[in-house]
């Protein structure tokens, strides 16, 4: 089992029903580059390894994880009507005990609860997700009023070290003028590079739902090597779990 110092659990006024946390690299047996607490399957890791890291998380847990297969898209599950690998990169549940859970290693996670506790989702929101509307989306299947939902930033890569094209830039800034603000010229020539901020566009796209209740998003993936995995760091790496269920109130 997991011990607690090995996960972070989410800083925000969630009602006592909603639980939630992260896990981070540490607390479990694969090897590197995949060292040590690796949830992917899908990344070349020994899949025995996997399973022993799955169990030690599985103790934290009130019930096995629905995992997605997740594209960068906006489809969106519910835990308690899907598949056995569902292709999708959100979920959400008003089922006790059904966990929602989203990897990442760069991306940002997203979890998300109402004020009440009768509901919970978790999304994963890499730029093209992000612009695609998944944070959206989610939203949507809540089905809730926005301005009862609340929401997590969990650990992405940073304002100081996501590098992107101007095509980046663009696609956002021509569905919100105020996501220019989220874009910082890379150098005195730019080269059309932008350092680009995943916490603030998902900010602004949160507040666009009417969501004003955010907490999280101060971590970097790719600058804290020690807690967390980086693709665009390492490139053969692990995948962190955010997860989120509703217990017992």
């Amino acid at each position: 089992m997991l011990s607690k110092a090995d996960v972070l659990v989410p800083d925000w006024p969630a009602p006592p029903s909603v639980q939630a946390l992260q896990t981070t690299r540490a607390g479990g047996v694969s090897a590197a580059p995949y060292d040590t607490l690796n949830l992917g399957l899908h990344v070349g890791d020994h899949p025995l390894s996997v399973a022993v890291n799955r169990q030690r998380l599985s103790g934290l847990l009130p019930s096995e994880p629905v995992w997605l297969d997740q594209v960068h898209g906006t489809t969106v599950v519910e835990a308690g009507h899907t598949g056995c690998i569902p292709r999708a990169d959100a979920i959400v549940t008003r089922n006790l005990n059904a966990v929602c859970v989203v990897m990442t290693a760069d991306c940002l996670p997203v979890l998300l609860c109402d004020v009440h506790g009768t509901v919970v989702g978790a999304a994963h929101a890499g730029w093209r997700g992000l612009a695609g509307g998944v944070i959206e989306s989610t939203v949507k299947a809540m089905q809730v009023d926005p301005a009862q939902l609340m929401a997590w930033l969990g650990p992405a890569i940073g304002p100081q070290s996501f590098e992107v094209g101007n095509e980046v830039r663009e696609t956002f800034i021509s569905q919100d003028s105020l996501a220019t603000q989220a874009f910082t010229p890379l150098g005195e020539s730019g080269d059309g590079k932008y350092l680009a901020d995943l916490y603030a566009l998902a900010r602004l796209r949160l507040k666009s739902m009417g969501v004003d209740r955010i907490y999280g998003g101060g971590f970097c993936t790719y600058s804290d090597r020690e807690r967390f995995y980086s693709y665009r760091r390492d490139g053969q790496t692990g995948r962190m779990a955010s997860l989120i269920w509703l217990g017992q109130g």
